[in-house]
Formats: C-alpha cells, structure tokens, sequence
C-alpha cells in the first residue's frame, strides 16, 4: 500500500432526518447500531484501525454531538488523534478543510482518507483493497474518489461516469463527468450503459492538494478553515473547539461540488464493497438480514402474514398482520408507519414537526449527557418525573437552579451528593431534598450505574434553569 500510513477523516455531522423517529437531530443514525451490534461511526472506525496502513483517525462532529462521540470511541478503545468539534454544519468541504490544515501543519505530505460515518460498507476487505489502489493514485497528486458497482437505478443518489485506466494506475479511472441525482428515467440509462457508478462520499486525496485547489476554486472556505482552526480551543476532554463566529462564516457546500467537479485529474477507484449510505427505511431494510418473508424485524415484534418488510420497536410490543412492503417503527415516544417505497418521504414529516413547533424530532425520551442520561417518565402543572443514570465515576456540574426544587430517590447504587456546602453518601432507598437556590452536586463513587428517581417541582422545570458553577466537561 505503499510506505506512508494514510489519515483517516471521519465526517460525523447530519442530523439524519430521513430515519425518523429512531434518528433524532441529538441522536442521529451514525451514532445508532443500525446495521450490526456497534454503532455506524464503530463500525467506520474499525475499517481503518490497522496500525500499520492507517494512523489514528481525526474525527469531525457536531457540538451537540461531542460527548456521545467521545463515549463511542471510549467504547471501542479507540483515540482519536483529534476531535474537533464543528459549532454549525457547513457541509463536507469545509470540514474536510479544517481536518487538512490541522494534518498538514504536521505532515506536509500527509493523504487523508474522508470517510462520512453513516455508511453500510458489507464487504471492508474489497474498501481496503480499493483503498490501496487509490492511494497509488494519490501518492502522483491526484483526488480520488470511490465510485459504487451500481445494484440498480437509484435516484438517490448521484453518479460518476468513469473514463479510461489511468497509466500505471491499476483500477483507477479517470472522471469523465459527474451527474447529480437524476430523475429516475436518467438513472436506469446511466446504469444501462455500464459506464456509470454511484457516487460513495467517500475521497482519497493528498491534503495538500485538496487545499490547494480548494483555495483556487473557494478560497472563502479555506480563509474561514483557518480562522476557525487559528482561534479553536481545547477543552478539558481534549476537544478541539472551532472557532464559532469563524467557521459560520465558511460558504456551506460539499467537497465535490467545491472540488472535484472542477479539476480535470480526478480519479475514480470501482469499487462492489456491499455499500450503502442508508439514506433512508428502504435502504436499511435492503442491508439487513431477513426472515424466508423478506422481513427484517428487530425488537418485541409480532409478524403475521407479513412479507417484504421492516418492523423495528425500541418501546411497546408491535403486532403486525397482513402487511406487504411496508415499514413500521416504533420508540418510546413515536411510531412511522409507511409504504417501503415512499420512505424517502420521512423527512417531510421531520418538517412538518419542526414547523409545528414540536420536540419529537430534535431528541428521543432519553437523553444522553456526558455523565449519563435521563428520561423524563411523567409531567403535569408544577412537576416533572425523571429516571437519571449516572455512569460509574462521572458526576453531574456544581450547578443552581432558580425556580425549582428537586427530590433524589436512589433506586440502585450509591450517590454522592453535594447541597449547600454539606457532602452526604446515599445508598439505595434513600432521598435527599434539593431547594430551589441551593447549590448541589450528584456524583456516582461507585463502580455500577447509578439510577435514581428526581421530582422536580416549581414555577419553572425547563432544562435553562440552571446556573453552572463548576462543570467537569467545559459546558
């Protein structure tokens, strides 16, 4: 593969609006376990963690995001050689621009393989095969990309139409032209006439020469890039923050329209890998394993004369009988029930409940926080209910709250709390009493999740009442 080891660039932005309800915009698919038991940023990682070709990965994500990144990655003892911390999504190129700059202010002559953490690869021998025949390509200063053996006509997604080997460059291609999605009739021409493959999002390139022409074609990315990495800061988990006003300021746009489209050395590697992007229920359902009815069912599911489907719950029982072709989802808090071929249409539905001012797409009934997660059981006029869980040895911020009292009930373990400059241990079936403008801490000592019940009661129960005044992780 030749003697440099290459730069793993994980994209992990997107708020995965098209597999709602279980994508969520603070949960979004690359951080679920969709097509095997690891999350899909687990699995991008594991595809380049030998030693010997790739170096550590630089993983780019979202603020919301950064904690549950981290712990995915704690999860899989992973480091990152860097973690940086988009403040707004601006696309692909800029991401890919701040990940080239930081790699080449080290390693002049580094290749950087950007890789979006949302994709199904089947096959990671035949990516790591392609891989290494792109990288013979980039080591002559070309930008490559990966071009997908099309199964199909699909509308989706946007097309390459390879031109001749290249010299000396087994496998790799030269581009003859890009098509961006077409209609659905221009899909199965470009498939028939075999010369055409499906645009994968996945590039090899020298990073150097990605800045280069990205300074030639937009150069208000590159110049907004290296605000944003200039003025970034490091944060007690070894995040490195972008500057916000900075990096806002980058044209949002992707690294093939930005680039790719525009050089006229632009390489494709073909590439049968078992590849999909997941983009939407009818894509999930193709990548999974099925019952002798074509069904793909995961959950407390119940499938009567059911064919051609996908039945998904992560909450109640779900009981199906005399369906054909149609997806049915269910959480703790939302159910989608739709025709396999109309899935792509979900999104409209994430539109119509943003517009309708409702929360259901922005998270689910549990929420994750660097220190746990909580789940809101019950509310009504001056009270809420939650669940919280807090992970062994983490601890939530010394924090105030203004307009409402709280009450711990410890369900299992041993809590650690702080209240009004007093510490006290509490053990199972035991509580405490948290008045509104107390300072107070909750700490987890022990080596099992801690869980405990708290009922806040008050004028005021959003999660903005709160002054942090000593916080672990930087908020």
């Amino acid at each position: 593969m030749g003697q440099q080891r290459i730069h793993p660039v994980v994209l992990c932005g997107g708020s995965g609006t098209r597999l709602w309800p279980l994508s969520r915009a603070l949960y979004p698919k690359q951080l679920l376990a969709l097509a095997s038991e690891r999350t899909l940023l687990q699995d991008t990682i594991l595809r380049v963690t030998d030693s010997g070709r790739f170096t550590l990965p630089v993983v780019v994500g979202n603020e919301e995001h950064r904690f549950i990144l981290l712990e995915q990655l704690r999860e899989l003892g992973v480091e990152a050689d860097a973690l940086i911390v988009e403040p707004v999504g601006r696309n692909t190129a800029p991401a890919a621009a701040v990940a080239a700059l930081l790699l080449t202010r080290a390693h002049s002559d580094a290749h950087m393989l950007v890789m979006p953490a949302d994709h199904v690869i089947a096959d990671p021998d035949a990516f790591r095969a392609a891989i290494a025949a792109a990288l013979r390509a980039s080591e002559s200063g070309r930008l490559v990309t990966f071009g997908i053996t099309p199964t199909g006509a699909h509308a989706g997604y946007g097309y390459i139409q390879r031109g001749a080997v290249l010299d000396g460059l087994p496998r790799c291609h030269g581009v003859a032209r890009f098509v961006e999605k077409p209609d659905p009739a221009t899909a199965a021409a470009l498939v028939a006439s075999g010369e055409y493959l499906w645009n994968s999002g996945i590039f090899l390139f020298p990073a150097a020469r990605y800045l280069a022409e990205l300074e030639r074609h937009e150069p208000a990315i590159v110049a907004a890039s290296r605000r944003a990495l200039d003025d970034a800061k490091h944060d007690p988990l070894s995040f490195l923050r972008l500057d916000a006003d900075a990096f806002a300021a980058s044209p949002a746009t992707s690294i093939d329209y930005a680039v790719m489209e525009r050089v006229a050395d632009a390489a494709v590697v073909p590439v049968d890998m078992g590849w999909s992007d997941v983009g939407s229920w009818a894509a999930l359902w193709a990548v999974s394993g099925k019952d002798p009815a074509g069904n793909a069912t995961h959950g407390d599911v119940i499938a009567v004369d059911v064919a051609d489907s996908f039945l998904r719950s992560d909450g109640p029982a779900v009981a199906a009988v005399g369906l054909r072709d149609v997806v049915l989802v269910a959480t703790k808090d939302a159910v989608l029930a739709v025709h396999r071929d109309r899935t792509e249409e979900v999104r409209g539905i994430v539109e119509r409940l943003r517009s309708d001012g409702r929360v259901e797409h922005v998270s689910h009934r549990v929420v994750y926080r660097p220190w746990g997660s909580y789940e809101t059981t019950d509310q009504g006029p001056g009270f809420r209910v939650k669940r919280l869980v807090v992970n062994p040895g983490q601890k939530l911020s010394l924090q105030v709250h203004q307009h409402r009292a709280e009450h711990w009930v410890i369900v299992q373990g041993t809590a650690l709390v702080e209240r009004g400059g007093q510490t006290i241990v509490l053990g199972e079936n035991e509580s405490t009493y948290i008045p509104s403008g107390t300072a107070h801490r909750l700490e987890n000592p022990g080596r099992i999740p801690l869980h405990l019940v708290e009922v806040q009661t008050g004028t005021y129960l959003e999660e903005d009442d709160i002054v942090r005044l000593d916080d672990a992780y930087g908020r």
